[in-house]
């Protein structure tokens, strides 16, 4: 952003930030996954980020072990001498961190192992081996007049002097440039970068492994204000949603559910009334694309 943003205040929990007469608001901290969260579902996020002990869990999801294994496989790779950068190599070590979680049996494991195997593969030959990029899962942030943002980007190059933010997908569904530009998660992690690295940063780039396209969009410093300033919306509710909690309010009126379909992947479904009438739950290997 144009103009000079304050250094990042200490502490993660807004209950433990009094606000000091004369003394500047502590800044709310907040990452991609945490934003998304709550705008998917107020009671989610009280479930994930508020209570503890957090609610059980269910099961987990295949498709999330496919996105690790392919995730750690390309960061493993950068980690190899020039010389081993192979797309063989990259079949290896997607081997060697696979999981079975959330495979239906072994039989559908290994043959999602052999597709993800090809996928690391036929990424890997589209890469120079001899061009470094500047991080790899590397962690940046960002404060704003309010928020002190954060997150992990999967990788982040460097074209023709300026810093390119690329994020891996291996998700089933097509991917276009409305997904990359409209992504508040691409929005904060090049605010971060531009922050962090005291480069100048614009291009966000999806990655998608399973068909190799790649999508990308181009930011301006107006579209980047109106994601932050969405983001900083966002954190509000959830500050106010949290103070008014604290202060004696009804947690499922504060926290309310939003429910749909999607309450069938929702990894607390079973603590959430609501959710189990809103939709079947799904089998932890649903999200692959042969189901």
């Amino acid at each position: 952003m144009s103009a000079p943003l304050p250094a990042p205040a200490e502490g993660s929990d807004r209950a433990q930030q009094p606000v000091l007469e004369g003394m500047p608001r502590r800044l709310l901290p907040v990452t991609p996954s945490k934003l998304a969260s709550f705008s998917d579902c107020p009671r989610r996020y009280k479930f994930s980020y508020l209570d503890r002990p957090a609610p059980p869990k269910g099961p987990p999801w295949a498709h999330n072990s496919v996105g690790a294994a392919c995730h750690t496989a390309l960061k493993q790779w950068w980690d190899l001498a020039v010389a081993r950068r192979t797309p063989e190599s990259a079949g290896t070590l997607l081997d060697a961190v696979w999981i079975d979680d959330g495979f239906r049996d072994l039989a559908q494991s290994a043959l999602w192992r052999e597709r993800a195997r090809e996928w690391v593969q036929g990424y890997a030959a589209t890469l120079d081996p001899t061009t470094e990029p500047v991080g790899v899962e590397r962690f940046v942030a960002t404060p704003t007049a309010r928020l002190a943002l954060s997150g992990r980007v999967d990788r982040i190059d460097e074209r023709d002097g300026e810093l390119v933010v690329v994020d891996y997908k291996t998700g089933r569904r097509a991917l276009e440039e409305i997904d990359a530009r409209s992504s508040p998660a691409l929005a904060v992690y090049v605010l971060g970068v531009r922050r962090t690295l005291r480069r100048p940063c614009h291009r966000v780039e999806l990655h998608h492994l399973p068909s190799g396209r790649v999508v990308g969009a181009t930011h301006t410093d107006d579209s980047l204000q109106r994601q932050l300033s969405r983001a900083e919306a966002l954190a509000d509710d959830m500050a106010v949603a949290t103070d008014t909690l604290q202060a004696g309010a009804d947690a499922d009126d504060v926290f309310a559910p939003r429910t749909g379909p999607h309450c069938g992947w929702c990894d607390f479904r079973r603590s959430c009334p609501d959710g189990q009438r809103a939709a079947p739950a799904r089998e932890p290997w649903s999200g692959l694309a042969d189901g």
